[in-house]
């Protein structure tokens, strides 16, 4: 049996704070178009720390970015060594390892954005993979934690479970493919294509349609369809209520961040692309992704649980505490 490690858990959780705050501020380099404000990689103007760079807004949005990016790539580095040393678990260390390889193909996306004046593919890929970074280090803080590595469950825990577990995999596929789509729109210009809000040119459907058109409201869809499945997903949650109340805890996040984000959505239209509603419009997504796989993970692993306590009685497995459980 693993051990539980709580250092490194605490650690990966603070690194998946990080990531989501890399997100943002990626975000924010978006909202204020300052992508090419340091036109250089992977120094900025020639150095490593430009002399008052933080006096422009533009070049402060970059580079703070860029430092930001370098922080976070070391301190996955640092996980990934952590990991290697201390982990029992092949596929966990597997994971930190691919963490770090991401996060590097991350860093040489970021560059070629610049170097390549922000080509659209170029740069949605960087937005896309900096989605699929933050999943890997949110699976390993949750997949080190003790609940995970030391918890138990009913046995009549894995047939609703399992049921929230196919809702919840199914909607943290949908964000991870809204977050792309919004990447789309956001690189392409087509954030104020629909200049109204919650109308599309005053009524329900566009009159007219053209690309741009096509992939904003493409975006709206996308969300209502997310919440959807994320109040759906709540309601066979709440089935599972009384076998599991971390799953209560993280439907009910969802349901609070899928409000937000649509409040935030709906003003990054009526503002025109305000700077803050269009920099945390990005944060929360990426927040409502990290929440999603938690709680995907999570019920796998309840469902997971409950099936290994069902094994037959006569079986003991000697210093497995769980089977032991079962057994008594």
């Amino acid at each position: 049996m693993p051990q539980f490690h709580r250092g490194i858990h605490l650690f990966a959780a603070f690194l998946a704070v990080a990531v989501v705050l890399l997100i943002t501020a990626g975000g924010l380099v978006k909202s204020l178009e300052a992508g090419l404000s340091v036109p250089d990689w992977p120094l900025s103007y020639g150095s490593l720390n430009p002399p008052r760079w933080w006096q422009i807004e533009t070049v402060r949005a970059e580079h703070g970015h860029r430092l930001i990016a370098g922080t976070v790539a070391l301190l996955t580095i640092a996980l990934a060594v952590w990991v290697g040393r201390r982990e029992e678990r092949r596929w966990v260390r597997r994971l930190a390892y691919l963490a770090v390889a991401t996060v590097l193909a991350q860093a040489l996306l970021g560059g070629l954005t610049v170097l390549f004046f922000l080509p659209t593919p170029i740069s949605v890929s960087h937005a896309g993979l900096a989605q699929i970074f933050l999943c890997l280090i949110v699976t390993i803080a949750v997949v080190t934690s003790r609940w995970w590595v030391e918890g138990s469950a009913p046995v009549d825990a894995s047939g609703p479970a399992r049921r929230v577990a196919h809702l919840a995999t199914a909607t943290t596929g949908l964000i991870y493919l809204q977050i792309l789509v919004g990447a789309v729109m956001r690189h392409t210009g087509a954030g104020l294509a629909i200049p109204d809000f919650p109308l599309a040119f005053g009524g329900l459907i566009p009159p007219r349609f053209d690309v741009a058109i096509g992939i904003h409201f493409a975006h709206r869809l996308g969300a209502l369809l997310v919440a959807t499945m994320i109040f759906w997903t709540f309601g066979r949650v709440l089935r599972l209520a009384s076998q599991e109340r971390r799953l209560v805890r993280s439907s009910g996040i969802l349901i609070l961040l899928v409000l937000v984000q649509g409040t935030l959505g709906g003003f990054v239209v009526l503002t025109s692309k305000a700077v803050l509603p269009n920099t945390l419009h990005v944060g929360t997504g990426a927040l409502l992704l990290a929440v999603s796989l938690l709680l995907t993970l999570s019920s796998w692993h309840l469902d997971w649980l409950a099936r290994e306590v069902r094994e037959p009685q006569s079986v003991e497995v000697p210093g497995h505490p769980r089977l032991q459980r079962a057994t008594s």
